[in-house]
């Protein structure tokens, strides 16, 4: 029983020590941020924003797909492997035509071994819309002068 009990473990540690290096090998993602903060931003102003990555793996990293979490918020990534060591960029570009708070998502699919799936998200607020200049009358429709 003694025996079995220790074959067993053996077994276990053996597979345990084998998954750590599965892990450790492979491509990995890193973000210099996770979070951009347009802070206030004016209607129509600057949309774009960048996220800066590294792959601290040792293959190439391939992102395969990313996705805003709705049409106002599209993302632009490499489409070609990032080798070990290198940097990427993924560019977001959010709709500055809305005004009101900014809080999206940007879903990264990728063969990281550390985070296949990554969310980086932007965050802040749209001022007003600017005053169209047309006089209009009493009851709020354009006159015609």
């Amino acid at each position: 029983m003694k025996k079995l009990l220790f074959a067993l473990s053996v077994v276990f540690a053996a597979t345990a020590i084998n998954a750590q290096t599965t892990i450790d090998k492979g491509p990995k993602i890193s973000f210099s941020k996770e979070v951009h903060d347009y802070g206030n931003i004016k209607y129509d102003g600057e949309p774009s924003c960048s996220f800066e990555f590294t792959n601290t793996g040792d293959e190439p990293l391939i992102i395969s797909n990313a996705k805003g979490s709705c049409g106002c918020t599209v993302p632009e990534w490499p489409k070609e492997p990032i080798a070990p060591g290198a940097k990427g960029t993924i560019k977001v570009k959010y709709d500055t035509k809305r005004s009101g708070p900014i809080n999206k998502s940007v879903t990264i699919s990728s063969n990281a071994v550390n985070e296949a799936e990554k969310v980086i998200r932007i965050k802040g607020e749209v001022g007003p819309a600017p005053e169209s200049g047309v006089p209009v009358n009493n009851s709020g429709a354009p006159t015609n002068n």
